[in-house]
């Protein structure tokens, strides 16, 4: 089956680490990014606040290099397989999930 993508022609992709499984970060790919991850070995989203490419290291140096992509049963969301050069957070975390949720505060 082909990829379904939404209304605006995007997919969401969760990057994992390739070696550790740990997951790194969500961010939505198109067609072009997809391309554009192949073509170049680096793992690139479509920036939906700038309207994009967004290839992940570009300006900060922190690479994900591209291992393997792999789609869900749905056919609806990515797995991206990615080796991190560097922190993938833009806080300088490894990863951007490094906060718990707090029932009482983050929950409405």
């Amino acid at each position: 089956m082909p990829l379904t993508f939404d209304e605006h022609d995007r997919i969401p992709a969760i990057v994992q680490d390739a070696e550790t499984k740990q997951v790194l970060m969500l961010g939505w790919m198109n067609r072009e990014s997809l391309d554009h991850t192949f073509a170049t070995g680096h793992v690139t989203f479509w920036s939906r606040s700038r309207d994009e490419l967004w290839e992940k290291g570009l300006t900060s140096g922190n690479f994900l290099n591209f291992v393997s992509l792999h789609k869900n049963c749905e056919d609806n969301s990515l797995l991206v397989m990615a080796r991190p050069e560097g922190p993938t957070c833009h806080t300088n975390n490894v990863t951007c999930y490094y906060r718990e949720v707090d029932r009482e505060h983050d929950l409405p």
